[in-house]
């Protein structure tokens, strides 16, 4: 008689259980973005979302209560954004930042401040993200295209730093200002000229950083229409027709 499927032939140990799904907690303020990954990562076998949170400090509260296996933490959050809160939580559970900010500053930061992964939306598949979910929480560091970038011109701009402060020949010819040292001195001071007001300045980083109307929508959680409106505004300051143009005269290179 043939054993059935459930029963071990004779002679051999019964199979092992099936490990437990990941447990995850996902902090971001857009309710779009929550929802997507919630129906992307529950379909899965290997995890499972058990908590949401708005904020760092939902996701302080949710981790406290619900003890996920790993947390995804996005940058920019009304209150408490990802970093602040980024210190706390990597006491409480590994944490893979999932964001659309990748910005050399905000990149290097959340590594240093101990975040296990970096992906930047737009550049990892489901089953990329599912695999890189299971990698941090076995401490496996993943970080997508756009974050490694990042890491390179801050590395890059490090070493060009201590060349420069090491030798008056190297400073001379050291490399130029990458794009985003140029959004965050140059487009500083040019933000009193063009009159933009502390929305419109932010989309205007985030046009200058490369991103679409859609994601300056989720990252701003507004919706891409009046991320529209915001352009046309900001345009008209920067007397620009084009986000080439505009993105030229708001780093200073126009």
């Amino acid at each position: 008689m043939r054993p059935s499927p459930s029963t071990s032939p004779p002679g051999f140990p019964p199979p092992a259980p099936a490990a437990p799904p990941l447990r995850l907690l996902i902090a971001d303020d857009n309710p779009v973005v929550r929802a997507g990954l919630t129906a992307l990562l529950s379909d899965d076998a290997g995890t499972t979302v058990v908590a949401e949170a708005r904020d760092g400090r939902e996701a302080y509260e949710a981790a406290l209560r619900h003890r996920p296996d790993v947390i995804l933490l996005d940058v920019r959050m009304p209150g408490v954004d990802g970093i602040a809160a980024l210190p706390h939580l990597v006491r409480l559970a590994p944490v893979m930042m999932l964001t659309y900010s990748h910005e050399t500053e905000t990149v290097r930061e959340a590594l240093r401040l101990g975040a296990g992964g970096y992906l930047v939306h737009g550049e990892f598949t489901t089953e990329q993200l599912v695999r890189a979910v299971h990698d941090v929480r076995q401490g496996r560091p993943q970080v997508t295209p756009g974050a490694t970038r990042a890491l390179l011109t801050a590395l890059r701009s490090d070493a060009s730093a201590h060349s420069s402060a090491n030798s008056p020949v190297t400073a001379a010819i050291s490399e130029p200002p990458t794009l985003s040292q140029l959004q965050s001195s140059v487009g500083q001071s040019f933000r009193s000229e063009f009159r933009l007001s502390e929305r419109e300045a932010e989309i205007m980083d985030l046009i200058a950083s490369g991103m679409t109307n859609q994601q300056i929508a989720a990252a701003c959680f507004i919706t891409e229409k009046t991320v529209k409106n915001h352009i046309n505004r900001i345009f008209a300051k920067l007397h620009s027709t084009t986000r080439s143009q505009a993105t030229a005269k708001w780093l200073g290179v126009a």
